[in-house]
């Protein structure tokens, strides 16, 4: 078995890993069951988290599974301060929708975390004052949120639209974090409005 040969300027770099860097001694890389398992993980996690999001909205936009339709949403922003209730029960809805679908297909995955992220500060602003435990308090708007951004943060996996996408087919923290900047300052600016 050959060594590295060393120079007087330190010892032989690195072989170099599939991304081209030198390997860190000690290094550790996932199996191909390990990534496996991490990509199965994401999947089912985009799945439930968005598919949720996704019926959340819908009852928003059409009334289904129970929900209260455009009218009677607009109804709601209206009663807890916010201006033009039917523009952002619209508004709300098609985010919560949308990006709830985004993160179920694992498309476009860092703006539709940050989508649901933003859709779920403003819910936890109205229901603030009823505590932190469910259902009337912030609990199920926290977990969605944090799920919600998470995924924006870690990308969506192997199993997912973007692989698909030359710009997002390798995730990068960047994305997420943008993203996630992007997604709060619009939940700030809808909290604004709010009075």
């Amino acid at each position: 078995m050959p060594t590295p040969q060393r120079t007087l300027d330190g010892p032989a770099p690195l072989s170099p890993t599939s991304s081209g860097a030198p390997e860190t001694p000690g290094a550790r890389h996932p199996s191909p069951s390990g990534q496996r398992g991490y990509d199965t993980g994401l999947l089912v996690l985009r799945l439930v988290l968005g598919l949720a999001m996704a019926a959340h909205g819908s009852q928003k936009l059409f009334g289904w599974f129970g929900g209260n339709g455009l009218d009677g949403t607009a109804q709601f922003f209206t009663s807890v301060g916010y201006p033009a209730g039917h523009t952002m029960a619209l508004v709300a809805g098609a985010t919560e929708t949308f990006g709830g679908l985004g993160l179920a297909l694992g498309l476009c995955t860092p703006l539709a975390g940050a989508a649901v992220l933003g859709t779920m500060i403003n819910a936890s602003a109205v229901t603030w004052g009823d505590g932190f435990f469910a259902p009337g308090g912030v609990e199920y708007a926290v977990v969605l949120a944090a799920g919600a951004g998470g995924l924006a943060l870690t990308g969506p996996g192997r199993y997912a639209a973007d692989s698909l996408l030359p710009v997002l087919r390798e995730h990068r923290l960047v994305h997420g974090v943008l993203a996630l900047l992007l997604g709060l300052a619009a939940a700030a600016a809808v909290l604004l409005v709010r009075s």
